[in-house]
């Protein structure tokens, strides 16, 4: 039928034969349709019809170019394939034709088939067929069938020579489908690399997670490479990408200098590399300059500078950026607009969120998944449930991710309630749970101290194998840990094969919540002897544990493996050992640590503080208090309370009174230790009516801490009748304390008035209040 179409169109057709066909002319003829790159059917039928009337179908060559030009447009690849089909003797050059015209147009299943009929015919593939066959299996993830196709490649030799397509196709089959290990044995079987060897490994270590080994061998390349090798831009996409990965700046910058040395540099594919590169490093100048530089500027280009913007908060550039990529006609996708949306929850920008949120609605956007996801996440972290609530509650927000982000977000805004309920609603309606909400239910029922569900969980861990996950199982370690269930938090870390830091750091932490501090400082030596590297967060848990203990023993060992280690600089971890000295009672060596510090922070001060304070060194308090007024950290709340308490332990009046003045000049507002700390200071130096007088002036109501600490006053200097006056006050703020109706007894009993001291009792026994038994520790 095929044939006859062609026929019928040779015939009535407008080519002219001549009446006596030369040699000369058929020659002429065949050699320019040998040449031919039509993309016009028509002639193309022509041309087949020449052919066939010629009596020149069987010729292998013009029914490969035949096969070639047919597959131009996929849509006439069934015409390749009858073209193929009537050939009676095929070699591999015609096989190689029909599977390149399969492959080519993205039929990989089907350009394998024809390479498995070609092994039927007992036709041997050469070192064209591997590469296509080859290739076929890594975009189908055919790992299996392409080592069959590799066992074939070294049975007949095809490794040998200069022909590198073969090697750089296994690698690139071997790196797609993951396995680098195979993809650099293949690599360095390969005797002579070109261009294509190298950037397959490059880019299939970039593209599987190692980046780092995907620049080592792009350095590789540049150094040992034959002097006609050279990186083309696929290899530069690779070494920025990998760079872009590893935040590796520099690194980016000199290859950037050789891209531009290797004339590549107005490369479209080389320029998009460069500006993602420079957006993932976080430089701003360098990411707008590259941006700048792009010629064709597509919807990636946009999408990279806006993240960038995004990511620092620069919410008035990204935006700017954002309505100029529209006016250039680029329409956004929702991964530009997911950008957007990121850096206005990042910077807390409540009023353009929801702005921004008012054009997605007008433009439809809000369809988009991605972008109702990331909606979602802006409004859990402005704080904004009840809008996030609403774009869940709509519908389309509705998927499995939706749904897990709902129970991530309850529980990292604390409304961990409606975390495992919502988590229960999932489970009714039979929607799959991920790592993250999981982990996020088990921490809320630790916080809520539901450890019964905790139990249940435990079991849906186990029932939906997830016990394997190291992140999971580590949340139920610190679940029973926090329940004081160190027996099930123990078996659970014995029972984990791939344990991980965390694991042992959340295993410690349970022991030291539980008051185990010696058990947490012996599983520290077992990592250790295990060869885990502790982290910072592992020395600081054991360094509060010997801070809780004062085990300055267990602290000293502590501080020689930080410095074994080279953490000794670290900011965190000086302030622990500044505040685990102290406490031990080693004010000289706590002081020293916090002398030597680069770089100090709030928390570092206010431990250096509250250690002189503990030990009634007032005047070494309130000299590093003023230290730290004029250095670049401000004073906090606890900062004030802990040199106030050092000056009330110390009698240090005016000193304190300055102090406490000098709140209002950072705009801290007292609080009722604050204030409690005042009283107990004018109290103790006999100030009496000045204690009375600052606690009645309060703008917020005294508790009983602060009236007791006023009674104990007057009791100290004898102020009877203030005594009792405050006395009445303590117990109306806390008529359950049998301590307050004691002292006033015994001030009515001071001075006689026993009557009083009866009343005292009658009160007591209405209110059921008991005076409790005295006990000794002997």
């Amino acid at each position: 039928m095929f044939r006859t179409k062609l026929h019928k169109l040779c015939y009535s057709s407008s080519i002219e034969f001549p009446t006596e066909t030369t040699s000369h002319y058929l020659h002429h003829r065949l050699n320019t349709f040998l040449s031919y790159k039509t993309s016009d059917l028509k002639k193309l039928h022509q041309s087949h019809a020449f052919i066939i009337t010629t009596g020149h179908t069987n010729n292998v060559y013009i029914a490969a170019k035949l096969i070639s030009l047919y597959a131009s447009n996929k849509h006439h690849l069934i015409s390749s394939k009858k073209v193929f089909a009537l050939i009676s003797s095929k070699d591999p050059f015609l096989w190689n034709s029909i599977i390149k015209a399969y492959f080519s147009n993205g039929y990989y299943s089907e350009a394998l088939e024809f390479y498995s009929n070609m092994r039927g015919f007992n036709a041997l593939p050469n070192q064209f067929t591997i590469p296509i066959v080859v290739s076929a299996c890594a975009e189908l993830g055919l790992i299996y069938y392409g080592k069959k196709i590799h066992g074939l490649v070294s049975k007949l030799n095809l490794f040998h020579g200069n022909n590198a397509a073969v090697g750089s196709s296994l690698v690139y089959m071997y790196s797609k489908c993951g396995f680098m290990e195979y993809a650099a044995d293949v690599f360095d079987e390969i005797t002579v690399r070109d261009v294509v060897s190298w950037t397959a490994i490059v880019k299939g270590y970039v593209e599987n997670g190692e980046s780092e080994k995907g620049l080592e061998y792009l350095c590789l390349m540049h150094k040992e490479g034959e002097s006609e090798v050279r990186p083309n831009f696929r290899t530069l996409e690779g070494g920025f990408q990998a760079c872009g990965n590893l935040g590796a700046f520099v690194e980016g910058k000199c290859l950037h200098g050789l891209t531009v040395k290797s004339g590549f540099g107005s490369h479209q594919v080389v320029q998009c590399s460069l500006l993602s590169m420079y957006s993932k490093c976080g430089s701003l100048e360098e990411t707008y300059s590259s941006f700048c530089e792009v010629d064709e500027k597509d919807l990636f280009s946009w999408t990279s500078i806006i993240a960038a913007y995004a990511k620092f908060e620069c919410i008035f550039e990204c935006i700017d950026m954002f309505l100029k990529m529209q006016a250039s006609g680029i329409t956004p996708d929702g991964m530009v607009i997911s950008c957007v949306l990121s850096g206005l929850g990042n910077a807390m920008r409540t009023f353009e969120a929801k702005a921004f949120h008012g054009f997605i609605l007008r433009r439809n956007y809000v369809d988009d998944h991605m972008v109702c996801n990331t909606l979602l996440a802006m409004y859990f972290k402005l704080r904004l449930m009840n809008l996030a609530e609403k774009i869940f509650d709509g519908g389309t927000g509705q998927t499995t991710e939706s749904w897990n982000m709902m129970v991530v977000g309850y529980f990292k805004a604390g409304l961990e309630g409606k975390c495992i309920n919502l988590f229960r609603e999932m489970q009714h309606l039979g929607i799959e749970c991920d790592v993250n909400s999981l982990i996020s239910v088990i921490s809320s029922c630790s916080r809520l101290e539901e450890f019964h569900l905790g139990l249940s969980l435990h079991c849906h861990v186990v029932k939906s194998l997830m016990l394997e996950n190291v992140s999971v199982t580590n949340s139920l370690i610190d679940m029973y840990g926090r329940s004081k269930n160190l027996s099930l938090s123990w078996r659970l870390f014995c029972m984990m094969t791939n344990k991980d830091v965390v694991t042992w750091n959340t295993m410690m932490t349970s022991y030291i919540s539980c008051g185990k501090f010696t058990e947490a400082y012996g599983l520290f030596n077992k990592m250790i002897a295990e060869s885990y590297k502790p982290t910072i967060a592992t020395l600081l848990i054991l360094l509060s544990a010997c801070s809780h203990i004062s085990s300055l023993e267990k602290g000293e060992k502590i501080h020689e493996y930080i410095k074994e280690v080279g953490f000794e600089k670290n900011t965190l971890l000086a302030t622990a050992l500044t505040d685990m000295y102290a406490k031990c009672g080693q004010l000289t060596r706590s002081r020293e640590i916090f002398d030597s510090m680069d770089k100090r922070d709030v928390v570092s001060w206010n431990v250096l503080i509250s250690g002189y304070a503990m030990y009634g060194e007032a005047n070494s308090a309130t000299e590093i208090f003023k230290q730290m007024e004029q250095s670049e950290n401000k004073p906090n709340e606890l900062t004030f309370l802990a040199v106030l308490s050092a000056c009330a332990h110390a009698g240090l009046v005016e000193e304190g009174k300055s102090i406490f003045s000098r709140m209002k000049d950072y705009s801290l507002m007292p609080t009722l230790k604050h204030y409690a700390c005042m009283a107990d200071l004018l109290g103790r130096s006999g100030n009496l009516d000045d204690a009375e007088a600052l606690v009645l002036s309060m703008p917020i109501a005294p508790d009983s801490a602060i009236w007791g600490s006023l009674l104990g006053s007057c009791k100290i200097h004898c102020q009877v009748e203030k005594g009792i006056r405050i006395a009445k006050h303590a117990i109306d703020s806390d008529p359950e304390n049998d301590g307050y109706y004691v002292a006033i007894s015994d001030l009515y009993s001071s001075v006689g008035m026993w009557e009083e001291v009866e009343m005292v009792r009658k009160i007591m026994k209405e209110r059921k209040v008991r005076k409790e038994v005295g006990w000794s520790t002997v």
